[in-house]
């Protein structure tokens, strides 16, 4: 059984399949740096989350704001329910000077 088994009735469409064709000849190559560049709602979390189960490793999502972090983790608990999906906040910007 494959260590992160997505679950969803959808199939990568479009520019997915190529973009996570790509993110994973990037993370095989040892590239440190890559980016996933596309307008709300093309399915860039769909498709992280088909280049966490196609790599079967362990991943921390960062996010720059809360409620894009939430979000995301919402949608990675259902993507990966039989998965660990954990959440959370750091509250530095309340301690900034």
């Amino acid at each position: 059984m494959p260590m992160f088994r997505l679950q969803s009735p959808y199939q990568p469409t479009g520019d997915q399949p190529e973009a996570i064709e790509q993110l994973v000849a990037g993370l095989a190559r040892g590239e440190k740096f890559q980016t996933l560049l596309g307008a709300t709602g093309t399915g860039k979390t769909f498709t992280m989350a088909n280049v966490i189960a196609r790599t079967g490793k362990p991943t921390l999502l960062i996010s720059h704001n809360k409620t894009l972090a939430a979000q995301l983790y919402e949608e990675m608990k259902e993507l990966f329910p039989d998965n660990a999906v954990c959440y959370f906040v750091s509250y530095y910007d309340y301690y900034q000077p």
